[in-house]
C-alpha cells in the first residue's frame, strides 16, 4: 500500500499544486513572523545592553514607598556630595553622574518640538551612552540630538539648533552628534537632547542628578564595584550591573516584540485555518473523484484499515514537503521583514537575523499535521467505498452531494440565533472591551453556522441570481446549474473566502466608524477650526500661570508666589520693581507652573476679521463637600469656557438636563463624578476662596468634552480669581473666510510665543484617517493573504470539478458549444462561487463589524464604507476570473473523441 500511495503521489502531482501553496503560504506566514520578531527582540536586546554594558554599575534614585491616602512621592535626585563619595570609592576608577531636566527644542520653523519638551542630559565621561555619529558636545554651545529627535525634525551633524533658556530666550548650538538612547522610556517618547553640564543646569535647572554611572577599577568586576556602591549609598539608591540594568530593560521592550509577535500570528493562524478549508475541500474531492480507484483496491484485497492509512500517508508527505518549502519561504520572509519592515517601525535591526528552533518546529508541525487532520474526515470517507464501486462506468464522484437535511438546518438556525443573542447581550451591557471577547465568540459561532447552512445559502442565493443570468445565454444558465450541482462542494470551497471576507469587511466598518465618530465628536463638541494650547511639561505643576512678555519700555509682566501657591498677573516697572497680588512672598522662590495661554494672543485673534469666535477653557481643581461625589478622587476637576455659548459653540450628550441651563449658580456634572446626584441636587466645592454651593444643571455622558464640573465663568471666578488666563484656546473662522488666511492669522497670533501648540481640527481628523487608512490597508494586506489562499481553493474546486467533468465537457462540446463558451462558462461558475462567499463575508463583516465598533465606542456613529466594500467585490470578481483560468484553459484544450472514448 505504501508503494502505491507514493506511486499514486508520483503520477498525480497536478493535483496537489494548490494544496502544497495553500499550506506553504500559511506556514510562511508563521515561521516568518516568528522569525521577524525574534530578530527585532534580539536588536532590542543588542541596542539596550550595549549601551548598558558600557559601565559595571548603574545607580538610580530609589523610589519612596508608596503610603495609602497620601500623593506618591518623587524620587530624590543625587547630589554633588554623593557623586564624589562614590568616586573616592577604592573599587571604583570613575564614576559620572547623569544631570536630566527638560528643556524646548525648536524646530526649523520656530515652533517648539513635541507636545511635550524633549529631555535635556548631560553625559560625562563615564556614561552608558556615546555618540552613534559625530561626537558628544564639548563647549557650551554644542548639542548632541537623540537619533529619533534627529529624526523628526530633520537635524544634521553640522546644524544649528535653537533652543529656549528658562527665561524663554534662544540660544543657538552647533550640533555636534547624534546619540542612540536605544528603547530607554526615559528619552524614547519625546526625545532627548545632550548638552554639557553648565548648560543643562542653565536652562533645565535640574534638581541633582538622575543616575550615576561608574567604571570600576581594574581588578574588580562589576558585582563587587556595584556591591561597593550600593553599601556607601544605602537606602537612597538601588544599584545594578551594567548586565542588570540592560536585561531589565531588554525585558521590558521585549513585550513590545510580544505583542508583534501575537498580532502578526493571529493572522498567521487566519491564513491557516483557511489553508486547511483548502486543504479538506481538495482531499474531500479527491477521494470522491477516486472511488473507483479505492473501490479497486478494495476488490484486489487491501483492507479498511490499510486504505484509510493509505490516504493519510498521502496527506502527511504532502504536509510534510509543503511545510519544508514553508519554512525555507518564511526564513526568506522573515529576513527581509528585518532588513526592510525594521526601519518603517523605527527599529533599527542591529542583530543577524534569528532563527530559532520554534520558528521551524512550528512551521513543520503546524503544517503538516493540519493537512493530516484535514484529510481524516476524508480519509474515513474512503473506508466507506464498496468494492462493487470499481464495476460503475461512472467517474462522477459521489459523497459530497448530499442534500441538506432538516437536521443541519435547525442546527444551523440555532447556531445563527445564539450568535444574534451574544450580539444583543454585548449592546443590553454597553460599551465595554470586554465586548470584544463576546463579539469574537459570537462570530465564530456564525463561522460555524455558515459552514453548516452553506449548501442551503448556495443553493438559494445561486437561484436567486441565477434568473437573470439564465437570460444572458448558454453559458451562464450551465454554470447557473453546475453551480447548484454540488451545493456543498460549492459552500466548502466559498467558506475560505467567506473568512476573508468577514474579517476585511469588519475591520473597515470599525475603522469607518471610529473615524465617524471622532468627526462628530469634533464636530459637535469642538465646532472651531483651530485650537492653542502650550507645550506639555510632566516637570511642571498643574497650579498657575508663568507668563512672560516683554513691554516697549523692556518691563516683564510675571508672577510671584504666594503662600497658596496660586497668584495672578505682575507687572514689573521701568525701576524692576514688582506688585503682586496680595499675600505674595517676596522672600519664597516662585512654585513651578503650568503654562498657559499669554492674554495678548486672544486680544490679537479676536481682532481678526477671519475669526469669528474665540473661547477659552480654564481649568482649576477643588475638593467636594459631599462625600461619595466625585468617585474615587478626593478632589474634582472645575473648568469653565470662557466667552463661549454653552449649548451652541459647545456641546456635549446629556444624561439628564440641558448643558444650556448651566449659569451662575449651577453646574454641569460628567457622569463619572456625579456619586449618584442627579439634577436638582446641590454640590458644594471647597475652593481657596471658600465653599462654592452650586445646583446641578446637568449631567453629561462621559468621554465627552465636558469632564468633571463645568461652572459658568462667573463663579469660576468668585472660586479661582488668580486664573485669568486660558488653559486652551479655540478658534472658529469667520463664514467665508479664507482658509489660507485664517491659518495665517492664528499663527501670526501665537509667533511670539514658540512654546504654545496650534492645532488644526482639520488638520486633527486628516492625521487620524490617515492612520486609520495605514492601519485598515496593513491589515487588509495580512488578510490579504487569506483570500489568496481561498483563491487558490477555489481553482483547485474548479480544477479537480473539470477533471471530474472530462466526458461532460467533451459533449457540450459535441454538441456545439464553442471553446470560448466553455471557458467563458466555467469563469461564470467560478465567479458565482467568489461572490458568494465574498457577499456573505460582507453581510457578516459589517454586522460584527458594527458589533465590535459598538462594543468600545460609546455613541457610536455607524459607518459603512461603501468603496472599499465596492472594491473588494470587484476584487473578488477578478479573483474568480483569476482562479478559471487554468481549469477553464485545460477543459477547452481537452480532445473531444479522447475524452468520449476514455469513458
Amino acid at each position: 500500500m505504501l508503494r502505491t500511495t507514493l506511486a499514486g503521489l508520483r503520477l498525480h502531482k497536478s493535483r496537489y499544486v494548490t494544496t502544497v501553496l495553500a499550506i506553504l503560504l500559511g506556514v510562511m506566514f508563521i515561521s516568518g513572523t516568528m522569525v521577524f520578531a525574534d530578530t527585532l527582540k534580539a536588536s532590542y536586546e543588542e541596542s539596550v545592553m550595549g549601551s548598558a554594558t558600557g559601565v559595571d554599575a548603574i545607580a538610580t534614585p530609589a523610589e519612596p514607598e508608596y503610603v495609602e491616602g497620601e500623593d506618591p512621592a518623587e524620587a530624590v535626585a543625587f547630589d554633588e556630595e554623593q557623586l564624589e563619595r562614590v568616586r573616592d570609592l577604592p573599587e571604583v576608577a570613575s564614576a559620572d553622574g547623569m544631570l536630566e531636566g527638560r528643556a524646548v527644542l525648536l524646530d526649523a520653523e520656530g515652533r517648539a518640538v513635541g507636545f511635550m519638551p524633549p529631555a535635556a542630559v548631560s553625559l560625562g565621561d563615564a556614561s552608558r551612552f556615546s555618540a552613534k555619529e559625530g561626537r558628544l558636545p564639548e563647549a557650551d554651545d554644542e548639542i548632541a540630538l537623540a537619533t529619533s529627535t534627529a529624526s523628526s525634525t530633520g537635524f544634521e551633524v553640522g546644524d544649528t539648533v535653537t533652543m529656549l533658556d528658562a527665561d524663554q530666550e534662544k540660544r543657538d548650538f552647533t550640533l555636534t552628534g547624534l546619540v542612540n538612547f536605544g528603547v530607554d522610556p526615559n528619552f524614547s517618547m519625546a526625545g532627548a537632547t545632550v548638552l554639557t553640564e553648565n548648560v543643562v543646569r542653565e536652562i533645565a535647572a535640574p534638581q541633582g542628578y538622575s543616575e550615576i554611572d561608574v567604571v570600576a577599577a581594574e581588578g574588580t568586576d562589576d558585582e563587587t564595584v556595584a556591591k561597593a556602591v550600593e553599601e556607601e549609598l544605602g537606602a537612597t539608591a538601588e544599584v545594578a550591573t551594567g548586565t542588570e540594568f540592560g536585561e531589565e530593560l531588554a525585558e521590558g521592550v521585549g513585550a513590545q516584540t510580544e505583542v508583534l509577535r501575537i498580532a502578526l500570528l493571529l493572522f498567521g493562524v487566519i491564513a491557516m485555518f483557511v489553508a486547511a478549508i483548502v486543504i479538506y475541500n481538495t482531499f474531500a474531492i479527491l477521494i470522491a473523484q477516486r472511488q473507483r480507484e479505492l473501490a479497486l483496491l478494495r476488490c484486489v484485497g487491501a483492507k479498511r484499515g490499510q486504505v484509510f492509512r493509505s490516504v493519510l500517508t498521502e496527506s502527511f508527505v504532502v504536509g510534510m514537503v509543503s511545510s519544508i518549502l514553508g519554512v525555507l519561504a518564511g526564513i526568506g520572509i522573515g529576513m527581509a521583514g528585518a532588513r526592510f519592515a525594521g526601519p518603517l517601525m523605527g527599529t533599527d535591526v542591529t542583530a543577524s537575523v534569528v532563527i530559532g528552533p520554534g520558528a521551524v518546529l512550528s512551521g513543520l508541525l503546524l503544517g503538516t499535521l493540519m493537512t493530516v487532520f484535514s484529510a481524516l474526515v476524508p480519509a474515513m470517507r474512503a473506508t466507506r467505498v464498496a468494492p462493487l464501486a470499481a464495476l460503475r462506468t461512472s467517474a462522477t464522484a459521489s459523497g459530497l452531494e448530499k442534500g441538506t437535511g432538516w437536521v443541519r438546518v435547525v442546527f444551523g438556525l440555532l447556531l445563527f440565533a445564539v450568535s444574534a443573542g451574544l450580539i444583543g447581550l454585548t449592546r443590553m451591557t454597553g460599551p465595554d472591551p470586554a465586548g470584544l471577547f463576546i463579539v469574537t465568540g459570537a462570530a465564530l459561532i456564525a463561522f460555524v453556522g455558515v459552514v453548516v447552512l452553506g449548501p442551503l445559502l448556495v443553493r438559494g442565493i445561486v437561484r436567486l441570481v441565477g434568473v437573470p443570468l439564465r437570460r444572458v445565454g448558454v453559458p451562464s444558465m450551465l454554470a447557473v446549474d453546475n453551480s447548484v450541482r454540488n451545493p456543498r462542494r460549492a459552500a466548502t470551497a466559498m467558506i475560505a473566502l467567506t473568512v476573508g471576507a468577514t474579517l476585511i469587511t469588519g475591520y473597515s466598518v470599525v475603522s469607518a466608524s471610529l473615524e465617524s465618530t471622532l468627526t462628530k465628536t469634533l464636530d459637535e463638541q469642538f465646532p472651531v477650526d483651530y485650537q492653542i494650547s502650550p507645550q506639555f511639561n510632566p516637570d511642571e505643576l498643574t497650579v498657575g500661570q508663568e507668563e512672560t512678555e516683554t513691554t516697549e519700555e523692556g518691563a516683564e509682566e510675571g508672577v510671584v508666589g504666594t503662600e497658596e501657591g496660586l497668584e495672578g498677573p505682575v507687572e514689573g516697572t521701568e525701576e524692576g520693581a514688582v506688585e503682586g497680588t496680595e499675600g505674595a512672598v517676596e522672600d519664597e522662590e516662585p512654585l513651578a507652573e503650568l503654562a498657559t495661554i499669554p492674554s495678548r494672543v486672544r486680544e490679537d485673534l479676536e481682532k481678526e476679521s477671519t475669526v469669528s469666535k474665540v473661547f477659552g477653557l480654564r481649568s482649576d481643581s477643588a475638593e467636594v463637600a459631599e462625600e461619595g461625589v466625585g468617585g474615587p478622587l478626593e478632589s474634582m476637576p472645575v473648568s469653565t469656557y470662557v466667552g463661549a455659548d454653552m449649548g451652541t459653540d459647545l456641546t456635549a450628550d446629556m444624561v439628564e438636563g440641558e448643558l444650556s441651563d448651566l449659569e451662575p449658580g449651577r453646574v454641569v456634572l460628567s457622569e463619572g463624578y456625579a456619586g449618584g446626584m442627579g439634577v436638582g441636587d446641590t454640590l458644594t466645592l471647597v475652593t481657596p476662596e471658600g465653599d462654592l454651593e452650586l445646583e446641578i444643571a446637568a449631567i453629561a455622558e462621559d468621554m465627552q468634552s465636558l469632564f468633571g464640573a463645568t461652572v459658568s465663568e462667573e463663579d469660576f471666578v468668585r472660586a479661582f480669581p488668580e486664573r485669568t488666563q486660558d488653559d486652551t484656546l479655540m478658534i472658529r473662522g469667520a463664514e467665508g473666510a479664507d482658509s489660507a488666511e485664517l491659518r495665517e492669522a492664528v499663527y501670526s497670533a501665537v509667533d511670539d510665543h514658540p512654546t504654545l501648540q496650534v492645532d488644526s481640527v482639520a488638520e486633527m481628523k486628516n492625521q487620524f484617517s490617515q492612520m486609520m487608512d495605514i492601519a485598515f490597508y496593513t491589515i487588509a494586506a495580512m488578510l490579504g493573504l487569506a483570500i489568496i489562499i481561498a483563491v487558490f481553493g477555489i481553482s483547485n474546486t474548479m480544477a479537480l470539478s473539470v477533471l471530474e467533468r472530462t466526458r461532460e465537457s467533451a459533449l457540450l462540446r459535441a454538441l456545439g458549444l464553442a471553446r470560448g463558451q466553455l471557458r467563458r462558462m466555467l469563469s461564470i461558475e467560478a465567479v458565482l462561487l467568489c461572490l458568494i462567499g465574498a457577499g456573505i463575508g460582507i453581510a457578516l463583516g459589517v454586522v460584527f463589524g458594527w458589533a465590535a465598533a459598538a462594543a468600545v465606542l460609546p455613541n457610536m456613529v455607524f459607518a459603512a464604507p461603501a468603496g472599499q466594500i465596492a472594491v473588494f467585490i470587484a476584487v473578488s470578481v477578478l479573483a474568480g476570473l483569476l482562479a478559471a483560468v487554468l481549469p477553464a484553459r485545460r477543459a477547452a484544450g481537452t480532445s473531444i473523441t479522447g475524452a468520449l472514448a476514455s469513458e
